[in-house]
């Protein structure tokens, strides 16, 4: 993940400056345990100044509204207590190169600042401490004890102390080629790594766009470059440093990331405000996303694992009492023949009764033959009774193990992250874990779940124009089954396997093709876990004829009068979907 570096932070602020200072602070909101974001309002505007101090992610730029869900930190109460009601009135670098930017409220612009809140984009060592005038730390967003840090402790109601200050030798605009140029190569090394070893305020990212720009590889040695090369690369260097006296950035998508000074961009930003909310919100979204699918898939594995072994003992019982009759025939057999029996067997043969065939019956020598035939009554009727006890068990089972591998499906489908809604089909199948009691309470909160909207669905769009929504979790295939469907729409689910459920949008009339129902059918055995068969078999019936069982776990649904189809998942492959 691309950290924000100096220049970045250096054009974000500038931004901020000229967009929405002076502006008033009318509400604070942490969404993680990370994150801040704070309501600000100009004459012209409202927004959302979003904070980060994450320690792969620390960013400040304009962001997203909060969620409607109540925010329980403790930092963010403390922020508004103080700032409440007051005016963001500056935005300044506490030094010149440093990554720290101290936020100034007062009571109006143009007084002096009652409060301060100094954000620290520093990588893993990123924080966001609240002073008071007189710079006493009154909350720190992370606190470090003196056993954590004897250089700099950050803990409530001691004095702010400032970052180590950087002890490299500082760019200079007014420094000549030559000089610059004799800095670099002292040492004869890897330019791009003899530059972040000469310079403070440089960042790996911004070396490699200038070094593109000059069109100079990274590993070149600087014994080997030409002395137009240096001359390109000192251009460029130039470039970078008026663009940092002048604040004129130019921020741009690049294929690996972002840039504010257009090196090596592929499509230009609106602005660094969108660059860093958009990169960060992302690059963050892709790594909860990754995260929490392994998580879910591997507590799902060994759910099932258990499970599975429950349900094989069960069937283990069931084959034993298959032979509960065998243990009465037996019975019968010896009791219809008493008097061949004699004291000291151990076994006895006697004719079946249909057959005629011997039949070897295992006796106890320490009892008669009633006693031994009394016996093998009872063993029978024992079977008899575990076959009652054991079927309604290895049912239940059974039907955990089905709806967990229908979770299970829903996981495989969504296997790669692409946008905020593969991230959020996850989060909701780990609430519905909750709810299911497999899973305890996160500690964090999660996004609030729009139980109207359709907008997470798949959409897809038959040859004829006909619309297809598909479920991405039990939970979306209940509200698309039971909430979302008309009277007129059919229902298609792969028949018998784990799968999504899929719509067929129907208004009253419409004469439906028999290609759009196969469309239908490929798309309902693509999104099942039978998705790598070459064919499929899928069920459709109108929505009349679908049911949930009353207290049926979610996405699990009944239905009759439907028709068979053979979908082809291969086919689907390449087809475009939207979200």
């Amino acid at each position: 993940m691309q950290p924000v570096d100096f220049t970045t932070l250096k054009a974000a602020c500038s931004e901020l400056r000229t967009n929405w200072l002076p502006s008033r602070t009318e509400q604070v909101y942490q969404r993680d345990r990370y994150t801040i974001v704070i309501a600000l309002r100009t004459l012209k505007q409202r927004g959302w100044l979003e904070i980060s101090w994450h320690p792969q992610a620390a960013h400040i730029c304009i962001g997203d509204p909060p969620p409607r869900i109540p925010d329980t930190f403790t930092f963010s109460q403390q922020l508004i207590h103080q700032l409440g009601g007051l005016a963001l009135v500056g935005i300044e670098a506490i030094a010149p190169w440093e990554r720290v930017i101290d936020l100034q409220f007062a009571r109006r612009p143009g007084e002096s600042a009652l409060y301060h809140v100094y954000v620290e984009i520093m990588g893993k060592y990123s924080n966001v401490i609240l002073t008071d005038a007189s710079n006493i730390t009154i909350a720190p967003a992370h606190q470090v004890s003196q056993q954590q840090s004897s250089v700099r402790p950050i803990q409530t109601g001691q004095p702010y102390e400032t970052p180590p200050k950087l002890t490299g030798t500082l760019p200079n605009l007014s420094e000549s080629q030559e000089r610059w140029q004799e800095r670099v190569s002292l040492v004869p090394g890897a330019i791009k790594r003899q530059l972040l070893k000469s310079y403070s305020g440089l960042s790996a990212a911004l070396l490699e766009s200038m070094l593109l720009a000059a069109n100079i590889p990274s590993e070149t040695s600087t014994d080997t470059l030409k002395p137009e090369d240096w001359q390109s690369l000192f251009e460029r260097w130039q470039e970078w440093l008026q663009a940092l006296d002048s604040n004129k950035f130019q921020p741009a998508w690049t294929k690996d990331g972002y840039t504010v000074m257009g090196w090596g961009g592929v499509e230009s930003a609106k602005d660094t405000q969108e660059l860093l909310k958009l990169y960060y919100t992302d690059q963050l979204n892709q790594q909860l996303f990754s995260q929490l699918r392994h998580q879910l898939s591997q507590k799902l594995n060994n759910i099932l694992e258990k499970l599975n072994n429950k349900a094989q003992t069960f069937k283990t019982r069931l084959q034993q009492s298959d032979r509960a009759d065998e243990y009465r025939q037996k019975a019968d057999l010896l009791m219809a023949h008493l008097q061949n029996w004699e004291p000291g067997m151990k076994e006895i043969i006697i004719p079946d009764f249909e057959s005629n065939e011997p039949v070897a019956i295992a006796l106890q020598p320490d009892k008669n033959a009633v006693q031994n035939a009394q016996s093998l009554y009872k063993q029978h009727q024992k079977l008899k009774r575990a076959r009652s006890a054991v079927e309604p068990l290895l049912l239940e089972v059974q039907t955990e193990i089905d709806y967990l591998e229908q979770v299970q499906a829903a996981i495989d489908q969504i296997d790669n992250y692409q946008t905020a809604e593969d991230l959020q089909a996850l989060e909701e199948i780990r609430e519905e874990l909750i709810g299911q009691k497999y899973l305890q309470d996160p500690e964090y909160r999660d996004r609030p779940s729009n139980e109207n909207s359709i907008s997470h669905f798949y959409h897809y769009r038959t040859p004829s124009g006909f619309e297809v929504l598909i479920g991405r979790n039990n939970r979306q295939n209940d509200q698309l089954t039971f909430r979302v469907a008309g009277d007129y729409d059919l229902w298609f689910h792969a028949q018998e396997i784990p799968g999504s459920h899929v719509l067929l949008r129907l208004e009253p009339g419409a004469i439906v093709e028999e290609t759009d129902l196969q469309f239908v059918a490929n798309l309902a055995a693509y999104y099942s876990r039978a998705r790598q068969s070459d064919q499929v078999p899928v069920i459709y019936t109108q929505l009349k004829h679908v049911y949930k069982p009353k207290g049926a776990k979610p996405g699990i649904a009944i239905y009759k009068q439907e028709t068979i189809l053979w979908g082809k998942p291969q086919l689907v492959m390449g087809i475009g979907h939207r979200a």
